[in-house]
């Protein structure tokens, strides 16, 4: 086992959580899989003490359950009352008697001490979805540049940039609520997520693509050119560019603490067209092609407009699959497969005989970065350490200007 030290900083917490990237896969029983666990707890604690989760609202302990079980808000008339009294509960306008407590408590299972609440939290709805500012990384999105304000006025800060892209009613609601489906890690905080979405938004807001979006504009010309421009230094670059052009918008904004981000897709309207984000928490060649690709499948078989989201967590590809929606394993597939063709890898037979030489051999054959051929190996194989120094790192940061 490697050795370990106390997280007592930002700087070790962040080295810690890019150890535990390398790690994720490790054989059960392994002195990898030991190190996994021990900076698994520490990043654990350290993060209990530097972000802790805030206690959700009682309205949003109600809309969790109403998700969780599919409800509309008709069906909360019997612990609520009428239809406006509902409508009114859920946006913030009245707050809860005893008897609807004890009412949703008893038919609903929710939680009487989260319906309780602390009642201090400030609410800001927007289209039926409270925002509790007090909720919000506040401190590190003034820190990053994501809000402009002062202390006391980071409600305004916050009202200006939900201002910016439209209204809580642009950001898909996949994107910061709690899916099981999703490729997305069980301790990840909404508010975080939020926080992140909206600067995902903002600068998309700012980007506007060079032509309008259509349906199969991927095709397997386009996303080969896509694969091809890996082999530029400045390749993730130009892959905005390329992507501008058929209408899709890259974002990269660097991941807030909890949320456990590699790059999410979606599709906030018709209107304005995709947008793919990646957080890079991973700065090397081959992380930035795989998600890129990955967030790119799903733009191309999945999302068909209109408020849709993926967010994922690629750690957790090597994780049992459970209840993941099948639609991450096709993306998956399809990321492989633009990256390296599947005729190329079969033919190279690198699996068995992986040596640099081969990963350059194979890496030239179809035109790409040798970090990608090299990326893949480590995740085929399971040995994170193999070949480490050819997976391209601390290189695709510092190529966006607007990164954060």
């Amino acid at each position: 086992m490697a050795h370990i030290k106390p997280i007592r900083s930002a700087a070790d917490h962040q080295q810690a959580l890019e150890r535990i990237g390398t790690l994720m896969g490790a054989r059960v029983g392994s002195p990898e899989a030991d190190e996994l666990a021990v900076l698994a707890d520490l990043v654990e604690a350290y993060e209990a003490v530097h972000f802790p989760i805030a206690r959700p609202t009682p309205v949003e302990a109600i809309r969790f359950r109403m998700e969780q079980a599919g409800l509309k808000q008709r069906d909360l008339q019997p612990f609520i009352g009428s239809r406006s009294r509902v409508s009114e509960v859920l946006s913030g306008k009245q707050p809860l008697t005893l008897d609807m407590i004890r009412a949703l408590n008893q038919h609903l299972g929710i939680s009487a001490d989260l319906l309780i609440g602390s009642g201090d939290t400030p609410a800001m709805p927007d289209h039926g979805q409270p925002l509790a500012l007090a909720k919000l990384p506040l401190k590190e999105m003034q820190r990053r540049g994501w809000i402009v304000s002062s202390a006391a006025d980071a409600a305004d800060g916050i009202l200006r940039l939900v201002s910016s892209i439209g209204g809580l009613g642009s950001v898909p609601a996949p994107l910061y609520r709690r899916n099981d489906g999703m490729r997305q890690n069980a301790t990840a905080a909404p508010a975080a997520l939020l926080a992140w979405s909206l600067r995902v938004l903002a600068l998309a807001r700012q980007q506007r693509p060079s032509a309008t979006y259509r349906k199969g504009a991927l095709t397997e010309d386009a996303v080969m050119g896509l694969a091809k421009l890996s082999a530029r230094e400045d390749g993730p670059l130009q892959a905005r560019h390329a992507l501008a052009e058929l209408g899709i918008r890259l974002v990269c904004v660097a991941h807030l603490p909890r949320t456990y981000l590699d790059g999410a897709a979606l599709w906030p309207s018709d209107e304005e067209g995709p947008i793919v984000a990646l957080t890079l928490r991973h700065d090397r060649v081959d992380s930035f092609w795989f998600s890129l690709m990955h967030e790119l499948a799903h733009v191309a078989c999945h999302l068909k407009g209109g408020s849709e989201a993926f967010v994922d967590d690629l750690s957790l590809r090597s994780a049992p699959a459970g209840q993941e929606d099948p639609r991450e394993a096709e993306a998956d597939a399809w990321a492989t497969d633009a990256l390296v063709p599947r005729h190329l890898w079969a033919s190279s037979n690198i699996s068995q005989r992986a040596t640099s030489g081969a990963i350059l051999e194979l890496a030239a054959a179809a035109g790409i970065h040798p970090a990608i051929v090299a990326g893949r190996v480590q995740h085929e194989t399971r040995n994170f350490r193999a070949f480490a120094q050819m997976v391209g790192r601390n290189s695709v940061r510092k190529q966006f200007a607007d990164f954060c």
